[in-house]
């Protein structure tokens, strides 16, 4: 290539560079009201469209915050050093009370608890049992299959779960997360 085609070449290269540079900030330089010409907006639901969406409950910060607190002193009750989590539906923690002197992995262990037990709305100990027949349920990301997770249900369905980690056992751990269950209903 000889140098006259070569800066032909380049100059022909930086004005297509500059035309797509001045497209990407003209297409970013849109005002956030201004609306998205492909953005897909759905119509105003009919009654028959009701089908196509669903309504979800969630716990409050408030009922996540009691909830936790009756659950830590319920341990502290019993002089047990535990952490308590509660997350929502979608596993997303609400809240998480480290009480004191309870243990570096028990934070960790109580939200994967209470993430286990809002997943398959079971007492994470029932579900622990369940490792017998089915032992690849372990390898699930996010979950522990160890007693101290319970589930939070409306009507039957399940809106959060409440993990304690730290006591020396699971049964005591669940114990602890039930009586975060109980305070929710008072």
């Amino acid at each position: 290539m000889n140098t006259r085609t070569r800066v032909l070449t380049g100059t022909a290269l930086a004005l297509a560079l500059g035309a797509g540079t001045f497209g990407a900030v003209s297409a970013s330089a849109t005002p956030a009201s201004a609306p998205a010409a492909a953005e897909a907006v759905a119509p105003a639901a009919k009654k028959d469209d009701d089908k196509n969406f669903t309504t979800s409950t969630h716990l409050t910060v408030d009922a996540a915050s009691r909830a936790a607190q009756a659950a830590l002193q319920a341990a502290a009750k019993e002089n047990q050093k535990v952490t308590v989590a509660v997350v929502d539906r979608n596993g997303n923690t609400i809240v998480t009370l480290r009480g004191d002197g309870a243990g570096p992995q028990s934070y960790e262990s109580a939200q994967r608890k209470a993430y286990t037990a809002v997943s398959w709305n079971a007492p994470t100990s029932v579900l622990a049992g369940r490792l017998a027949q089915t032992p690849n349920l372990k390898d699930i990301p996010g979950t522990l299959f160890l007693g101290g997770g319970t589930p939070v249900q409306f009507k039957g369905a399940p809106v959060a779960g409440i993990g304690v980690a730290g006591a020396p056992s699971g049964d005591l751990d669940e114990k602890f997360a039930k009586a975060g269950v109980d305070a929710l209903g008072k």
